[in-house]
């Protein structure tokens, strides 16, 4: 009797919480945090505009010095950075799902390298000078490069698989890195111009680019969550998604074709910034579970957050501003060793 009253005395187990409600939770948490950062991002900056004057030129009154400063350098520099984030935390989802390999990054495919040795071209002999043109420029060299490294990544065997395509990337990514390197040291006067574009900065961010850029990642993202449910049962094995049905050609295709998208565009924008696509879907997965549809949801807010608040403490963290590019990486290189010395890194 006492033990069965001990028993019916213990107090009840709280339920576990569910991937969906932690997701939900995230969420909001990273709805409110992107909002803050937002806020932020228009009224923090290098130049010292009192706070009632961004106001006032953010209401369409103030002095002609606060509206530029706002409308033609806040503004634009942080629409570039939540439409880089956005792109880059969503390639960095579909790549690491597409090769069921939680560190892996966009760059591995090529892009990054392949636009910006476009843009070397381009500056080195065509006299590029406009960031409208770098637009292009990035965009041509991704979808070229990725084209060669899917070509190099297949075999007579069938077409490429992840393990090949990686391979190949990262060959390639390595080649044309160099190659650009000797460009820019071979015209250090014409690549004056490009250095905080190099450097993956968000202060050359133009309207013209923006609005060209913009369609592309709206596109990329509606196509990586239209996949996002296959990539599910990719992640289980090839054979476990023939039997679900995934046609496994027809989806890679559209994976290579969403990142390339995604992470040209992103670099296209803002130069190559670095990290950004390897942490933020690997640190969403510890919170949502492995369910891609949530990584993917809600790394297109994580990565957003990250690159304008690394734009942020770019402005304040010197005298002379630190590119967003430079700061991600002083954050992503700690939580890359952190995710190295893990027993346990998060599975796909």
């Amino acid at each position: 009797m006492g033990r069965a009253r001990s028993l019916s005395s213990a107090p009840p187990e709280r339920p576990a919480v569910t991937p969906t409600g932690r997701s939900a939770v995230l969420t909001a948490a990273l709805t409110v945090l992107l909002a803050a950062l937002a806020v932020a991002s228009l009224f923090v900056g290098a130049n010292p505009v009192p706070p009632a004057d961004v106001a006032a030129a953010l209401g369409g009154a103030g002095s002609e010095e606060a509206a530029f400063v706002v409308w033609g350098q806040r503004v634009p520099r942080l629409l570039a950075g939540l439409l880089v984030g956005a792109a880059l935390g969503a390639a960095g989802a579909l790549i690491q799902a597409f090769t069921r390999n939680p560190l892996a990054d966009p760059g591995i495919l090529g892009v990054a390298p392949g636009a910006a040795l476009f843009v070397a071209l381009g500056v080195a002999f065509l006299g590029v000078t406009q960031p409208i043109e770098y637009v292009w420029l990035a965009c041509m060299g991704a979808f070229v490069v990725t084209a060669g490294v899917y070509a190099l990544g297949s075999s007579r065997r069938g077409p490429a698989d992840a393990v090949r395509l990686t391979l190949a990337g990262v060959a390639v990514g390595a080649v044309l890195s160099g190659i650009t390197t000797g460009l820019t040291l071979t015209h250090p006067d014409a690549f004056d111009r490009m250095r905080g574009w190099n450097a993956g900065s968000l202060l050359g961010a133009d309207s013209d680019a923006l609005a060209a850029c913009a369609p592309l990642v709206v596109v990329g993202l509606a196509l990586a969550l239209f996949i996002a449910p296959a990539l599910n049962s990719v992640a289980l094995g090839d054979d476990v998604a023939r039997s679900h049905g995934v046609r496994l050609g027809n989806v890679r295709g559209r994976t290579i074709v969403a990142v390339t998208v995604l992470a040209g565009a992103a670099t296209a924008i803002a130069g190559p910034i670095s990290f950004v696509g390897l942490m933020v879907p690997h640190v969403v997965r510890w919170g949502v579970g492995v369910d891609q549809r949530r990584i993917f949801a809600v790394s297109m807010l994580a990565g957003p957050a990250l690159v304008v608040a690394a734009d942020i403490v770019g402005r304040v963290a010197a005298p002379g501003e630190v590119p967003a590019g430079i700061v991600t990486a002083f954050v992503g290189a700690p939580v890359l060793i952190a995710l190295v010395r893990r027993r346990k890194a998060s599975a796909l």
